[in-house]
């Protein structure tokens, strides 16, 4: 089996110019030579795409057994708790060991060289270098990282709960444009409060952008719709919180959490181009007593794709939305592995109709909005 290094050498590539590199030096006349800057991963090609279920074979870390071992735990404090609560976000330093770290990296380094169909859209868009929501579902690696991992058990410590389900998740690998102020609502099918969304990420940030950026205690706000993406932090009403700007320089095996309307941005390297890895698992966990809303016809609908069959109100209690904590279920993890959960050509259409027509454009300008640009937008 290759490295997970050697790997990353491969489709990904090993970038031309790296912060720590110092320019080429011409061997004849020693005068030092302009490098060029390239992207650290290539755009796959269509014919590269992959379907169905994915399984690399990675052995986890820590002796972990496969679907034997409980998951792992790990201690927070009431302190970090509170500062949660009062900022609406926090980082949990050192969460994941190098181990995890390794695991984590090499999971994304084989996904990125074998990329998923569900990738294709925030892909192709040149959004990321790699974006795929859900990746729990198809790639057995992420699956494993939350059925055995410590991250349920943070996470229900910082929701105060006893349950904790993953709603929606992302591998996101190096944002090009980065994202202006904004707020998530692409949460899965439940509302702000039941939610908390949350990052690890596997690299340093870059010292000059990339970090996140946050408006402490914006989650407070009542001004901004809990539909809204974009966020004009000038608008009337967020005065309380504009200038409360927190740039977290986060590391890897770090966690950020966050509640879900806490505003935020991210800002990408101005020519859009990544020559270092920025690998993030992230996504938004359901504490318990959480309840099932339909989000057809809204923008939320795009987190929510599959054919579970719940309906309106009823309680979240289904394997599209793995328990993680206090353990995970063998039977949801079954339905996993048998290709059971996943997202269905016909729920799409049927979900998506919801926002055809003439008032879709409308739905959608928030998101678009966000999406950070050389273009300037007002208030922006």
């Amino acid at each position: 089996m290759r490295s997970a290094s050697s790997r990353e050498s491969s489709r990904l590539g090993q970038s031309t110019f790296t912060e720590s590199s110092a320019a080429p030096t011409d061997e004849i006349t020693g005068i030092g030579m302009i490098k060029r800057k390239a992207k650290v991963l290539k755009e796959p090609k269509l014919w590269e795409y992959n379907f169905g279920l994915q399984d690399h074979k990675i052995a986890l870390p820590h002796g972990i057994q496969e679907r034997t071992t409980p998951p792992e735990t790990y201690a927070v404090s009431e302190e970090d708790v509170q500062v949660l609560e009062r900022d609406g976000v926090v980082l949990l330093k050192g969460v994941f060991d190098k181990e995890w770290v390794q695991y984590m990296r090499e999971a994304t380094a084989k996904q990125t060289e074998e990329p998923h169909f569900w990738s294709f859209a925030g892909t192709a868009s040149k959004l990321y270098d790699y974006i795929q929501r859900n990746i729990w579902q198809t790639n057995k690696a992420f699956a494993n990282f939350y059925y055995h991992s410590a991250v349920g058990d943070v996470l229900r410590q910082m929701g105060r709960c006893d349950e904790i389900r993953i709603s929606t998740d992302l591998l996101m690998v190096n944002p090009n444009k980065g994202f202006k102020w904004h707020q998530d609502n692409q949460n899965g099918p439940i509302i702000p409060e039941e939610g908390l969304r949350f990052w690890i990420t596997m690299d340093s940030t870059p010292a000059d952008y990339g970090s996140p950026v946050y408006l402490t205690g914006s989650h407070n706000n009542d001004v901004v719709s809990s539909e809204a993406v974009f966020v004009d932090i000038e608008m009337e009403g967020l005065e309380e919180w504009k200038d409360r700007k927190q740039n977290f320089q986060v590391g890897p095996g770090d966690m950020l959490i966050w509640h879900p309307k806490t505003i935020h941005k991210i800002d990408g390297p101005s020519d859009g181009i990544w020559d270092t890895y920025r690998r993030v698992l992230g996504g938004t966990a359901a504490k318990s007593g959480s309840l099932y809303h339909d989000k057809t016809g809204s923008g939320g609908v795009l987190s929510d794709l599959g054919r579970h069959g719940l309906q309106d109100g009823e309680k979240l209690d289904s394997p599209f939305f793995p328990k993680i904590y206090p353990t995970f279920e063998m039977e949801e993890a079954k339905a996993r592995d048998e290709g059971v959960v996943g997202r269905n050509p016909k729920d799409i259409i049927s979900k998506l109709g919801g926002l055809a027509g003439s008032s879709a454009g409308n739905r959608f300008y928030s998101f678009f909005q966000v999406l950070g640009s050389n273009t300037k937008h007002p208030g922006t």
